[in-house]
């Protein structure tokens, strides 16, 4: 299973190799990079607490079915038709600016001008009421337009880890490693992100807990996402200025980056069109395995996420509440994390792609069905878990919270990087264009195709009984669709480690 040593790669220590495995003159290239991917995760991880925190304890957690498959999906579709043309118009550099600043715009507009005057941007409660119970069958969309501008922070939040993460960085991170120094520093990368979410467990829980401190009249939440969307915008600026830096004092170093020309520079040969662009890209069967990856992932963790934070509206209903727990979720993610990131590199460092690629489906496999197979008997736990001082709904909480710790700190720690690694062998317009559609317009489907799923089940329910089924009615069907996934995503590592690693041995 051991890959062939590479005589080229820099020797270190045991240790060394194992722990830290990056040369010190190289430290100029990873650090910086290091920084950009912790603020971009940062302000991700956070934005991924407040749009839950908005969405689920205003309207229910299912209704973010219907947000991901009829707002999410469309928007990036839409993203990515953009994206790819602005790919030919902008060099790479003012690609990033221009993909990040509108994110920043919007948040914080929302901080300090839509949240604060909601009222009179949203419908009437009593107005939405109405509408509902004149059209039955479109509650939970008629639910979300009356929570408009949170279903559009939604969305952009959603966003912000296909476009800023999956895309621009690791676009970024590709086009000025080598193979050869992504199996060492990719995972340096991580590691670095990865105290961001440590940093948003504090931040966040402190940000919510300061509802303690206000004066009577205040919105406490109003004070929350003050500060923390505050903190948002500023990292974004941030980010803005380390990218800059890359481009002004590493990529001018030979010894960091070797190519004529810095990454995405427009070249004087005619690039080929917006459609003919996604006709290769759509006929890649490469590309299309990587799709496959990127779209199992999103149904996986849609369906247990989904069913998750449906326990979670129950047990903490209150907004600040609610953050509170994500954010001591995201704390004990990161610390996860990290440990599984330095297990990780070393697992792609010792063992073929392959290998390292099928440990998240396995482990997501093994996770889900735990955590479907309880909610399935919960109830016939109800008078042992009352013996042990506790109930149902709490354990399905922390069950629930135990297996996305677990499965998301894999997932960061293997899925993201394998799967970067397989850009790596493509050609410059593919990395660009192909991640594009592959990660943005992918990484939507997969969650809009667990959304799916959700909403054919919530609908059919009510067509049949006139009741809107609620998740626990619909866990069976979910189960099983879960474990159908699972298996294809299992298949689909496998067939794409083959291409992976023949591509390897043609660089």
């Amino acid at each position: 299973m051991s890959s062939t040593t590479n005589t080229n790669e820099p020797q270190f220590s045991k240790l060394r190799r194992m722990l830290f495995p990056i040369q010190g003159y190289e430290m100029k290239k990873a650090i910086p990079m290091g920084f950009i991917f912790f603020f971009i995760l940062f302000n991700y991880t956070c934005l991924r607490n407040l749009k839950d925190a908005l969405v689920v304890t205003n309207s229910g957690a299912e209704a973010l079915s219907y947000l991901k498959l009829f707002c999410v999906t469309p928007s990036a579709i839409l993203f990515m038709l953009v994206y790819t043309k602005a790919s030919d118009l902008l060099k790479n550099e003012h690609l990033f600016y221009a993909t990040l600043s509108p994110f920043l715009i919007f948040f914080g507009l929302f901080a300090f001008v839509i949240y604060p005057n909601r009222t009179f941007f949203h419908p009437s409660p009593e107005t939405i009421a109405a509408w509902q119970a004149a059209c039955p069958t479109l509650h939970w969309p008629i639910a979300l337009v009356g929570i408009w501008s949170y279903g559009v922070f939604y969305v952009l939040a959603e966003l912000w880890g296909s476009t800023l993460i999956a895309l621009s960085f690791w676009q970024f991170a590709n086009q000025v490693c080598k193979m050869s120094e992504a199996k060492r520093m990719y995972a340096f990368f991580g590691l670095m992100a990865q105290f961001s979410l440590l940093f948003v467990g504090v931040v966040g829980k402190w940000a919510s807990d300061i509802r303690s401190n206000v004066a009577p009249g205040e919105d406490p939440w109003q004070k929350t996402l003050n500060y923390l969307l505050s903190t948002v915008v500023i990292f974004g600026v941030v980010t803005m200025l380390i990218y800059r830096w890359v481009y002004t004092h590493v990529l001018t170093d030979k010894r960091l980056y070797d190519k004529p020309e810095l990454p995405g520079v427009k070249k004087k040969k005619k690039k080929a069109g917006l459609m003919e662009s996604l006709k290769t890209i759509c006929t890649s069967p490469y590309l299309g395995l990587i799709a496959m990856l990127v779209i199992c992932y999103g149904i996986s963790v849609n369906l247990i996420e989904g069913l998750w934070k449906s326990q979670l509206k129950v047990q903490y209903p209150n907004e600040n509440d609610y953050n509170t727990f994500m954010s001591m979720n995201t704390f004990y993610t990161g610390i996860a994390s990290m440990v599984m990131l330095i297990i990780g590199g070393n697992v792609l460092r010792v063992f073929r792609w392959v290998s390292a690629a099928l440990i998240t489906p396995l482990v997501f496999t093994i996770g889900g069905i735990l955590f479907f197979t309880f909610i399935v008997f919960k109830d016939n736990l109800t008078e042992a878990l009352a013996n042990l001082g506790t109930n149902p709904t709490f354990m399905a909480v922390i069950l629930g919270a135990v297996i996305v710790v677990i499965a998301k700190s894999t997932k960061y720690a293997l899925f993201d990087l394998t799967k970067e690694m397989a850009y790596i062998p493509l050609d410059e317009d593919m990395k660009v264009k192909g991640k594009a559609v592959v990660d943005v317009v992918g990484g939507r489907l997969g969650k809009s195709g667990g959304a799916f799923i959700q909403v054919v089940c919530f609908s059919i329910g009510t067509a049949i009984t006139g009741i809107k089924p609620t998740y626990f009615e619909i866990v069976p069907y979910l189960f099983g669709m879960f474990v159908i996934i699972c298996v294809l995503w299992i298949l689909s590592v496998k067939s794409l480690g083959k291409k992976v690693e023949a591509a390897q041995e043609k660089k």
